[in-house]
């Protein structure tokens, strides 16, 4: 009796086992899905989207000229815009010679008001900046960062000009002093980058029909 129990007690186990494997064989996967962002608004921006040149001007004209370049693209899904600069200016009564390079990404601001520049420069600081921008203006401000120079300040503004023409000025502040104006210079396009893809036009059939019918064939 006690054996017929044990066998009928096994029979149930593997019974339940083999019910419980084809659970395991019918569940689907789990699939976890992260929701992205919406994509920014980069328009305001896209009349500085591009590779700019010039140079800077001074009242001194013993001083000389300076050398911009700047670019700005879209980048990474169009999801950023990176920025980048070279600056090369002359010895000045005040200053040494300068020769820098930055480049850096704007993003969406967390408080949605404006952009955020995060930029990191040849001279080993990395800063912070508020982004304003217009169809005719972009504005830097300082916003502190990661290895700031330490006690001064220095913000941007580009302002548009023409089409295809803009000034830049920066602005700096000294170790509790007051901004004044560090350089400032005109640039124009080199290159002008598309905001959007050129539709590609149609391809020409390989052998277009005729507008005249042929003639019937001679019996």
């Amino acid at each position: 009796m006690m054996a017929n129990r044990s066998c009928w007690f096994l029979l149930l186990l593997l019974t339940a086992g083999s019910l419980s494997g084809a659970d395991q064989k019918e569940k689907k996967p789990a699939v976890y899905k992260i929701t992205l962002p919406a994509k920014p608004d980069f328009s305001a921006l896209d009349w500085a989207i591009g590779e700019w040149a010039g140079h800077t001007e001074s009242k001194n004209p013993n001083e000389g000229e300076g050398t911009l370049h700047l670019m700005l693209s879209y980048v990474l899904d169009s999801r950023f815009v990176s920025i980048s600069e070279e600056i090369s200016l002359p010895a000045r009564e005040s200053s040494p010679v300068v020769r820098e390079s930055w480049s850096g990404y704007i993003s969406p601001s967390p408080s949605r008001q404006g952009f955020t520049l995060q930029a990191f420069s040849s001279t080993g600081f990395i800063t912070k900046y508020h982004v304003t921008a217009t169809p005719t203006e972009l504005r830097f401000d300082p916003e502190g960062g990661a290895n700031p120079p330490p006690g001064w300040l220095f913000r941007r503004v580009i302002s548009r000009l023409a089409p295809d023409y803009f000034e830049e000025t920066v602005d700096v502040a000294p170790p509790g002093s007051s901004f004044f104006t560090y350089y400032s210079g005109k640039l124009t396009a080199v290159l002008k980058q598309q905001t959007a893809p050129v539709k590609a036009p149609p391809p020409a059939a390989a052998n277009p029909p005729s507008s005249t019918p042929s003639p019937p064939a001679k019996p």
